[in-house]
């Protein structure tokens, strides 16, 4: 590259502000054609994700803004799986924190009023155990 010249590349900014915790739709992202180091480059890497933290119009928006949605809010009724090799024990439990699939939530157990740690599935689930 000569020396002075320029490189170009795009950045993924919001369209509008966004608060925290809604889900980026397409319309709430466009590029510019600017480089911001650590900012992301292309819209498809922040839709579908949700904004952990409020994102600002005309600003550009990085990783660490984004995380996958969650499937299980705080104080939601959820179904409580335990699972070890072929048993399978289903009860009703109390999120006691928000979670998205693959995540480690604190779970009330309704039935023992036990606490258990549990991961959130794909179905919105929370499972002890091993699948």
């Amino acid at each position: 590259m000569a020396c002075g010249a320029q490189a170009w590349g795009d950045t993924v900014v919001a369209t509008r502000t966004i608060r925290a915790l809604s889900v980026i739709q397409p319309e709430d992202v466009d590029i510019v054609p600017d480089i911001i180091p650590g900012a992301l480059t292309l819209p498809e890497e922040a839709i579908g994700l949700e904004a952990r933290v409020s994102l600002y119009a005309g600003r550009p928006i990085r990783p660490g803004d984004l995380a996958a949605p969650a499937l299980i809010e705080r104080n939601q009724i959820i179904p409580l799986i335990y699972r070890k090799g072929a048993l399978t024990i289903k009860t009703d439990g109390r999120a006691l924190a928000r979670g998205s699939e693959g995540e480690a939530i604190r779970v009330l157990n309704l039935s023992s009023k036990v606490t258990v740690t549990a991961t959130v599935d794909a179905s919105g689930a929370a499972v002890v155990g091993s699948h």
